[in-house]
């Protein structure tokens, strides 16, 4: 192997039109996109973008991290522009940066923040791929009761859909808000040093039927304790969930 530099990716991408993050055979994917582009940029050599980890079908990210190690010599800035020249329009290049050749986008991840969106208000058909449409009141004050019992270093186990019994599930999370921004979105804010798959969309959905009253704001604690997802709310949609931020160890 040659002479090898690697690249710390920003981008950010609107996960609509895409069969989820992670490239599969035969789906388009935002994955797949990105080692397109890196690819043509690496004078046709097959290249890896390893990133801080996967979205699912519609999720969207305002802020997602990978790594690259590129054959060609070029700079942070000519490679910024090459990707963007060469990536759809639905995902964007933000910055690229050089990084030490141990440094892993996944492994060295210290925080990640996401959010969730609902309407509440009238359904709104241009916001239907960027904000869940619940189109029905929400009791705000008694989610952000029940959404303090998710703080802390938990096992998560009643959040995940898929069956996790081997899994460790122990997280910690550092910031749980709700708060509406307008009169018609309330949104979610959660960060951790990590998030099983469908977790958030999970808690999101359980703190809805504390929001319509439908359970107790305590409620939230007793089906954390119950480390068990078939007594569950439903899973929310995909549409309203963002990865906002990453934050990595220096």
């Amino acid at each position: 192997m040659g002479w090898l530099m690697r690249f710390l990716i920003t981008l950010s991408y609107d996960g609509t039109n895409y069969k989820g993050y992670q490239s599969q055979p035969g789906r388009y994917t935002i994955q797949e996109q990105i080692e397109n582009a890196l690819t043509k940029i690496n004078n046709g050599k097959r290249t890896t973008f390893t990133s801080s980890g996967r979205t699912d079908k519609g999720v969207h990210a305002k802020m997602q991290c990978g790594h690259a190690d590129l054959e060609v010599k070029i700079t942070e800035y000519k490679l910024k522009r090459a990707m963007n020249s060469n990536l759809p329009e639905d995902i964007h290049v933000i910055k690229t940066e050089i990084v030490p050749d141990n440094f892993h986008a996944r492994y060295n991840v210290v925080e990640k923040t996401y959010e969730y969106y609902i309407n509440i208000g009238e359904y709104n058909p241009l916001e239907r791929n960027y904000v869940f449409q619940y189109n029905y009141h929400l009791n705000v004050e008694k989610m952000k009761d029940g959404i303090q019992y998710l703080l802390g270093e938990h096992d998560f186990r009643s959040f995940v859909t898929e069956n996790k019994e081997k899994e460790n599930c122990v997280r910690t999370i550092s910031t749980a808000t709700v708060e509406k921004i307008n009169n018609d979105i309330i949104k979610f804010t959660f960060t951790g040093n990590g998030f099983l798959r469908y977790q958030i969309r999970n808690m999101v959905g359980i703190l809805i039927r504390v929001g319509e009253e439908k359970e107790s704001p305590e409620y939230v604690e007793k089906f954390l304790n119950k480390k068990d997802r078939s007594t569950g709310g439903k899973t929310a949609p995909a549409e309203g969930l963002y990865l906002t931020n990453i934050k990595y160890k220096k």
